[in-house]
């Protein structure tokens, strides 16, 4: 397998160079060499040191040439650089829309309710979107702890014909949740409601309102409706003299009336 160890005349000359040079190979044996400034060179004309010149080294000459790239980019195409954001005048803007969008809303007011707030939203989750609405304008109105007037119209369908008779009869289509009065007056949706309340003006609205009481209601737990004493909530009850079941006139078409203690009176 192996070639035998035979001795041959010819003398064979070692390839590596014994001179002295900065870089040999491309190995990382080599890298201090590399790092390191060039040797000076030896002039023989002038044998003062003082005035021998020396080269610069690699990351000096790599240092160089950056520089010079930067300062031939403009200062605008910089990444670093932004323009300052203007926030009070997006503040001021958001307040001037909604200052014209309340001025070309017609005024509409529900007369009996001046002293709370009242809200007509939903409860069932159908339509996702409308159901997050509803639920983060009760969190923003529950959070000034006024008096709160909620009517939830999948709970009662009556709620649907009251709203529609105060916006002025517009068609179920059109209408959508929740819809927010304040001190009697109208304000609008979710939007104008998170709009309000994120410049501050309906802090504004809310001051002067009578408090809201702690807790939940003992009969009710918080629902305004409790089941109905006739019918037990069925909405059906019998009669003699008809021999059969008929509706129950006492409640809605849940079987539930307002509770007694928390609900408030029908606009």
């Amino acid at each position: 397998m192996w070639r035998s160890y035979i001795t041959s005349p010819v003398k064979i000359h070692s390839t590596s160079s014994h001179s002295h040079s900065s870089f040999h190979c491309s190995s990382f044996k080599d890298i201090q060499s590399l790092c390191t400034d060039d040797p000076t060179p030896l002039h023989n004309n002038n044998n003062n040191n003082n005035n021998t010149s020396r080269k610069p080294s690699v990351f000096h000459r790599a240092r160089i040439v950056h520089a010079f790239i930067r300062s031939l980019k403009p200062e605008s195409e910089s990444p670093f650089k932004r323009e300052p954001k203007n926030e009070t005048s997006a503040d001021e803007n958001n307040k001037y829309s909604l200052q014209v969008q309340q001025q070309q809303q017609p005024t509409i007011r529900i007369p009996g309710a001046d002293q709370r707030v009242v809200v007509y939203f939903t409860s069932l989750r159908v339509v996702r979107s409308t159901f997050e609405d509803c639920k983060a304008v009760r969190s923003i109105l529950r959070g000034f702890r006024v008096q709160l007037d909620e009517r939830d119209l999948s709970m009662d369908s009556s709620f649907l014909n009251e709203l529609q008779g105060i916006l002025g009869g517009g068609g179920q289509n059109k209408l959508t949740l929740p819809r927010v009065f304040i001190g009697g007056r109208y304000i609008g949706g979710v939007e104008e409601v998170r709009q309000l309340n994120e410049t501050g003006e309906l802090k504004k609205f809310v001051e002067g309102l009578p408090a809201a009481e702690r807790g939940v209601c003992n009969i009710c737990g918080g629902y305004s409706f409790v089941l109905c004493g006739e019918c037990d909530g069925s909405h059906k009850v019998y009669a003699e003299k008809g021999g059969g079941f008929k509706s129950c006139n006492a409640c809605n078409e849940n079987g539930l009336i307002r509770c007694p203690s928390c609900s408030y009176a029908p606009f």
